[in-house]
């Protein structure tokens, strides 16, 4: 069974930084196109960052500049380096293949941006 777990989450100041970590597990998954995506309170769940097989990668405008998305094919990971927090940006952050599938959505990680 394939399963992506996210981790690096946590409180940070604004302006601070984080970098989150997903790691996919089992077997028979095509690690190929990945994303990260977040989640605020009352929100609809949105793409900040996305990277091909080939690593190109891409971002939205609001995060653009800040965001980093990156892959360690060996490690079957991808990571999130995520600086210049605003408070708005906080959210529980998921990773899942890009386009999305619905069974591999996982708990997330939190990351709450203080002011």
């Amino acid at each position: 069974q394939v399963q992506l777990v996210e981790s690096g989450g946590g409180l940070v100041q604004v302006g601070g930084s984080l970098r989150l970590s997903c790691a996919a597990s089992g077997n028979g998954f095509s690690f190929n196109g990945m994303g990260w995506y977040r989640q605020a309170p009352g929100k609809q769940r949105e793409l900040v960052a996305r990277i091909t097989g080939l690593s190109y990668t891409y971002y939205p405008n609001s995060v653009k500049g800040r965001f980093t998305i990156s892959r360690d094919n060996a490690k079957n990971t991808v990571y999130l380096q995520m600086n210049s927090l605003k408070p708005e940006e906080t959210a529980v952050y998921y990773c899942n293949t890009f386009p999305t599938a619905n069974n591999l959505w996982g708990q997330g990680t939190q990351v709450t941006v203080s002011s």
